[in-house]
């Protein structure tokens, strides 16, 4: 009997594959079992053709190929270069000891060639935790591969160079570690956004503390430009949410950048006629949504109440897990989703409810309605709703040039690098905050309390809203750099809780 070591992706997590091939005397037989799916199924013809093709004899006889554990499903072409080289193993062409500790992983062309696959990254995590020492990845796959340090890493454009690799015929030379670029340029800046310092500063706020944001206003006064530029003011990802995030994009089959490693914090704009499984996730062979696509970075819904009501009701548990968990009869995979939801709407289907510059045109039963389609629950897990106003003439003709990004963005990493200390491995932002830490790390003066309390008694404050608007009360003192939250901080975080502005 003999194996070859590969990997298999369960949600994101990736888990170690052994193909095993026996080759017997019989009647010409070819047959793969370990629970694949219909694309591991026909790899039988696309290898048994690009061993032809490259001069090697395909075995006579009865070939079977189990990929254990037989419990994990298996799907993709990721198996076709390790299910070959099996093959040859078992037939003598290839040594054991050559491929001892290495895993292999592509997809083969009819002429022998070998094609990118999605999930390179994750297979180098599993390598390395397996304590292998080399990975055979396809050549466009080696920059994704080569991110994750301490691995040796082989790009192969053939089935041919892996086998004349292995027999040492001709070596191939290892990948370089690419070094990692500066990706602080942004398309859109806070400099571009004339007026709306009410909108700047509650973004900000949700900047520095990884808040929820509303963005509620007319049509043109700038909600989606303000949105957009949020990731100008983000921090960086580190190198570990880094891996998170490429991951999640190769497991996805989203186009990486040139290094292989995302480093710039995602941010997703699906459109309002995105379907509940396309927001979280799922399917058949359960796949990311564009929750988990944003991990790390801003999950972008403008028009809002455009959205179907079924679906955004979907994203109100991983809002408050930070994960999305799909369940299906052959069992449940995990998603990570802890991102920063920013959401833009208008006031009225004409958009002009709350414009004193327009006549609205909707009669009111339209616009109760129309604000009705978010429901109290989705609306309470924003932390701050602000209201941007239509900009001023004078505003939008003056010539001084607002604050840039860059500026904002300096009080956003002082403020996050003051929550990484505090908090240490338990959390990085305020909004990751548990209920049990909020005493601890929210404390509360005897004036903070009482107004509060104040909030709480007129039926102003839920449950939830009371914990996130000390949540928001504590990024705004971690902004001004005080060690305490005092009554000013709390008295803006409780201005930025506009449930009841939105509901008529």
């Amino acid at each position: 009997m003999f194996h070859i070591i590969t990997s298999a992706t369960i949600g994101i997590e990736p888990v170690p594959i052994t193909v095993e091939t026996d080759v017997t005397m019989g009647l010409r037989s070819f047959s793969v079992v370990g629970l694949p799916d219909a694309s591991v199924k026909e790899a039988r013809d696309r290898i048994r053709a690009a061993m032809r093709n490259t001069g090697f004899r395909f075995p006579r006889g009865r070939v079977t190929v189990n990929l254990a554990p037989a419990d994990v499903r298996k799907q993709g072409p990721v198996y076709d270069l390790p299910i070959a080289l099996s093959i040859l193993l078992a037939m003598g062409v290839i040594p054991r000891p050559s491929i001892e500790s290495s895993v292999f992983i592509g997809e083969l062309a009819l002429d022998g060639s070998i094609r990118p696959v999605r999930g390179s990254l994750t297979t180098a995590l599993m390598t390395h935790r397996t304590g292998r020492k080399t990975l055979f990845v396809p050549e466009q796959n080696v920059a994704e591969a080569s991110a994750l340090r301490g691995l040796t890493v082989y790009g192969v454009d053939s089935i041919r160079t892996v086998v004349d690799h292995l027999l040492g015929v001709e070596l191939i030379k290892p990948a370089s570690t690419i070094k990692q670029k500066d990706v602080s340029s942004h398309p859109y800046d806070f400099s571009d956004v004339k007026g709306q310092e009410g909108a700047k500063r509650g973004l900000e706020i949700a900047a520095a503390g990884a808040h929820n944001i509303l963005l509620k206003g007319p049509p043109g006064a700038g909600k989606t430009l303000l949105a957009r530029s949020l990731p100008s003011i983000l921090p960086d990802l580190s190198y570990e949410e880094s891996l998170e995030v490429t991951s999640i994009a190769s497991i996805a089959g989203i186009s990486l950048p040139d290094i292989g490693l995302i480093q710039a914090r995602p941010f997703r704009t699906p459109h309002h006629s995105a379907s509940a499984v396309a927001l979280v996730g799922g399917g058949a062979w359960p796949k990311p949504g564009e929750v988990s696509l944003a991990h790390r970075g801003v999950l972008f819904l403008d028009e809002l109440p455009e959205f179907s009501r079924y679906a955004l009701e979907h994203l109100r548990q991983p809002l408050e897990d930070g994960h999305v968990t799909v369940s299906r009869a052959a069992g449940s995979v995990q998603f990570p989703a802890r991102f920063l939801l920013a959401a833009a709407m208008n006031p009225c289907p004409c958009g002009h409810f709350s414009n004193p510059n327009r006549h609205c045109t909707c009669r009111l039963d339209q616009v109760i309605k129309y604000q009705k389609r978010i429901s109290g629950p989705l609306l309470d897990r924003f932390d701050i709703v602000i209201e941007v106003p239509a900009v001023k003439h004078e505003k939008l003709l003056s010539e001084d040039l607002p604050e840039c990004s860059e500026i904002i963005r300096r009080r956003v990493n002082n403020a996050r690098m003051v929550q990484r200390k505090r908090m240490g491995e338990r959390a990085s932002t305020n909004n990751e905050i548990s209920t049990r830490q909020l005493d601890e790390l929210c404390k509360l003066s005897p004036d903070g309390k009482s107004l509060l309390e104040q909030a709480l008694r007129t039926n102003k404050l839920s449950a939830r809203g009371y914990t996130r608007v000390r949540k928001v009360a504590r990024t705004i003192a971690d902004l001004e750099g005080k060690p305490d939250i005092e009554v000013e901080h709390l008295a803006e975080a409780l201005q930025y809780r506009g449930q009841d502005a939105i509901e008529l």
